[in-house]
């Protein structure tokens, strides 16, 4: 009984503390959402930093999936027809309520189950988590205590009585609380991202860089994006931007919106004639040393030129999976070489691996025409005026090579003519 007393009086103690701090946070509207985990990013790439609860917002699901979760939810009405009494009925039906969005029908289902077993651990999470998505924390953070009050070994609990605190302003109690979901179950990404973001906020760069990398090695995309950001800023960790390009790629590969952007604005500055000398330099070489490093993680394939490119070789060994993936990567990171090779491909295809035409490099193409990358520009004037896999334009076709050299213009439409 001693321990639970203790228990009891450290978490009462921390909620009287949360109270506190948001008090002091009065001025500002309830619903706005804590500063931004990093520095503030160029003008050009600032946007809001992800908000604290993300994993809480209601699941967008698929039209099969809206079917079968309404299927569900008449298989757990009838449960509880059948079993009116049961408080783990009344809890999976909450569940269910709460993946369909019906959050005060899920409120209701969460208090009768604790009327029934008031003692039940997961009943008072849903509860907390289901507070969390109608935006009371005050409530929220009360059930989420008791439900760990209940099962301290409850990470679900730790996890989401941080993002309670972190987004009412409670840091301290917030890095505490995912500190202890994490040392609960060590392997949750998720847990070392928030924890980053809240020693960023408490000027705790390097603790903070540490937890985001190992996030970003767990796939989390948003921390992928972040040590992208990080390594190009030299916060943390000594500046790269090699591997900021590293981050921000794996980052775009999982979807990530403003890692691409970031990508973008990098290449502009290596391509544009409006940036210093030493910005273009800089981006250049950060291109080129990220594309040499690729070749590290293919440690059997023997590079004979500095020029190479590593899609092309992993091509000839017979590795046509990863050869045309890198072949996109290194084409994205300004290889010419590269380029021309999928240039190549878009007229030919590549067996079943790659069709003819295939709008993923023209789309390619088009992203980095878009930043000046003149071999794109070029490629693309063929592709539309000759209309390769699409429909001829020469009008478009032209205006792909607005910023070439008159030289260079008059060789590309001449080939288009036949000449």
């Amino acid at each position: 009984m001693r321990p639970r007393l203790v228990l009891v009086t450290l978490l009462f103690a921390s909620f009287i503390a949360w109270l506190t701090v948001h008090s002091s946070f009065a001025q500002a509207p309830e619903s706005a959402p804590p500063p931004a985990a990093e520095s503030p990013p160029p003008s050009s790439e600032a946007s809001p930093a992800p908000g604290p609860t993300d994993e809480h917002q209601l699941l967008k699901l698929l039209p099969h999936e809206q079917a079968d979760a309404v299927i569900v939810l008449g298989e757990l009405r009838s449960a509880v027809r059948v079993s009116p009494n049961s408080a783990d009925a009344r809890l999976k039906l909450a569940q269910g309520l709460y993946r369909i969005g019906d959050l005060d029908a899920a409120l209701d289902e969460c208090r009768v189950a604790l009327k029934l077993e008031s003692n039940n651990a997961r009943a008072h999470l849903q509860l907390g988590v289901t507070l969390m998505a109608k935006q009371d924390g005050h409530a929220a953070a009360i059930a989420l205590m008791e439900a760990i009050l209940l099962d301290p070994e409850l990470t679900h609990a730790h996890y989401s009585l941080g993002s309670v605190q972190y987004s009412l302003g409670h840091l301290t109690a917030a890095i505490q609380s995912y500190r202890q979901a994490l040392d609960l179950q060590p392997n949750f990404p998720d847990a070392r991202y928030r924890l980053a973001l809240v020693l960023k906020l408490t000027n705790r760069h390097q603790e903070a860089a540490q937890f985001m990398e190992e996030a970003a090695i767990g796939g989390v995309p948003q921390a992928q994006y972040f040590m992208g950001n990080a390594y190009r800023n030299g916060q943390g960790v000594e500046k790269n931007l090699a591997l900021a390009i590293r981050w921000w790629t794996n980052a775009v590969e999982f979807g990530q919106q403003r890692a691409a952007e970031s990508l973008s604005q990098l290449r502009r500055q290596a391509l544009s004639p409006d940036q210093s000398e030493r910005r273009r330099k800089d981006a250049i070489e950060a291109f080129r040393q990220y594309r040499d490093d690729l070749w590290a993680d293919y440690p059997d394939a023997v590079r004979n030129d500095p020029s190479e490119s590593l899609g092309i070789d992993l091509l000839k060994d017979s590795q046509g999976s990863s050869g045309v993936t890198t072949l996109f990567t290194e084409a994205f990171a300004l290889s010419e070489t590269a380029h021309d090779e999928l240039a190549r491909l878009y007229e030919t295809g590549l067996d079943t691996r790659l069709a003819q035409f295939d709008t993923h490099i023209l789309t390619c193409f088009e992203t980095i025409a878009a930043d000046g990358f003149i071999p794109s520009k070029k490629a693309l004037a063929r592709i539309y005026g000759k209309g390769l896999g699409v429909t001829p334009d020469f009008q478009k076709a032209k205006a792909m090579l607005k910023g070439l050299s008159k030289q260079e213009t008059k060789a590309v439409l001449d080939e288009i003519a036949g000449r």
